[in-house]
């Protein structure tokens, strides 16, 4: 009786990275690296935005200390809150749909996303 034929290791990678994987690859790079990008860049630009909105604090504070005008702080916290609820509730929502739309690789963009929002520099 002849003896059974061992599965070849070599032909079991080939045809992983011949098929499915060698077909996901560019997808998931490509999703990877734009995610981290946007990631980045959206931590960057949520650095600027607080630090504009510091230094309007600043300035309406010393127009405020030499009288030059007169803030009603009461009037903006009632003003703003409603828009800080909606944007705490439905923004996070709303930002994961605008950047995952049509893309076919938004599982590693997503990923790649939270890597670059917590990535240091």
């Amino acid at each position: 009786m002849p003896a059974p034929l061992a599965a070849d290791p070599a032909s079991a990678d080939t045809a992983l990275t011949g098929g499915l994987l060698a077909s996901l690859l560019p997808d998931l790079s490509v999703g990877a690296v734009l995610g981290f990008a946007t990631g980045y860049a959206l931590k960057k630009l949520g650095r600027v935005v607080l630090l504009l909105v510091g230094l309007l604090f600043i300035a309406l504070q010393v127009l405020s200390w030499f009288d030059l005008v007169t803030v009603h702080w009461t009037r903006v916290q009632a003003l703003s809150e409603p828009w800080l609820r909606q944007g705490s509730e439905q923004g996070a929502a709303w930002l994961s749909r605008l950047l995952t739309a049509n893309l076919p690789f938004a599982g590693a963009f997503t990923a790649a996303l939270l890597v670059g929002l917590r990535a240091r520099g």
